[in-house]
């Protein structure tokens, strides 16, 4: 049960630590400019695949709140992250992460020969990380924000449960790969490289860190197997590059935790029952 009360605090509208460094480090005009916002964990999905994919890219900052008029051009409902090509004349656009997450991979096959999937040889092996992903959509983020949005202590234990169960059923998708295919699938084995489940779950994985301790007063499941992933998935350098300090987080997400009104689309959903955005 939540043991603070709402300071009424704001979002932050520029990152900080060492997304601030990468940040200011794309800076300059490229072929790929993506539109960003510091709290936002599927930005940081985004974010993470460039960064391992090698892709260079403009990163720019925008409030989605205030949906600025050069948002709204590449991302009709005003949602972070989009991408703007800007190799196209006039400029094209590809927005909602994980159509971009799939962008980038058909790009890097080309451009820079990485990948966030097994190889192609290997089709079994990758249609298993695509579970994984698709868990990490289908269940595991909702129940995060269900468990953060929470307001009773009797909805905030349910809520937190539905949480826990929803990372020990990828658990299991990641032992089932690890069973069926010999392929090394993300960072669940010691010597893994980052994989699409990895970017896809890393940003709400590491937010019940630091935001669902402070809020919620959660603590991960334990077992050394899936508290060896954490340490390797929050430190990843790729990773590791488009996370801002704690105080960031535990600022931006104090509107969540007291479920005020038209916190984000995000929230919204969550409190209507429907699909998120």
């Amino acid at each position: 049960m939540s043991k603070t009360s709402d300071s009424g605090k704001s979002y932050h509208r520029q990152c900080s630590g060492e997304a601030l460094e990468t940040a200011n480090a794309h800076r300059s005009s490229k072929d790929i400019t993506l539109f960003g916002s510091c709290f936002c964990p599927f930005v940081e999905r985004v974010w993470t695949a460039l960064e391992y994919l090698g892709i260079d890219y403009k990163y720019y900052e925008v409030d989605p709140y205030k949906k600025p008029a050069d948002l709204l051009e590449v991302s009709p409902k005003g949602l972070v992250p989009a991408l703007r090509l800007e190799t196209y004349e006039p400029a094209r656009a590809v927005n909602e992460s994980t159509v971009i997450l799939d962008f980038l991979e058909d790009l890097a096959a080309n451009a820079t020969k990485r990948s966030l999937l097994p190889p192609i040889s290997d089709p079994y092996a990758r249609a298993l990380v695509r579970l994984q992903a698709d868990h990490v959509n289908r269940t595991l983020v909702p129940s995060f924000y269900r468990y953060l949005q929470a307001q009773t202590e009797e909805k905030q234990i349910a809520a937190g449960r539905e949480f826990v169960q929803a990372i020990e059923g990828l658990i299991k998708l990641y032992q089932r790969a690890e069973k069926e295919t010999s392929t090394t699938c993300g960072l669940w084995r010691e010597q893994g490289e980052l994989s699409l489940a990895d970017v896809m779950v890393a940003p709400w994985l590491f937010r019940a860190t630091n935001v669902l301790p402070y809020y919620r007063g959660f603590a991960l499941p334990e077992g050394p197997q899936f508290r060896a992933y954490i340490e390797r998935i929050i430190n990843y350098p790729a990773f590791k590059r488009t996370c801002s300090t704690k105080e960031l987080y535990i600022d931006s997400y104090e509107r969540y935790a007291y479920n005020r009104p038209n916190t984000s689309q995000v929230a919204n959903a969550i409190n209507s029952g429907s699909a998120l955005p």
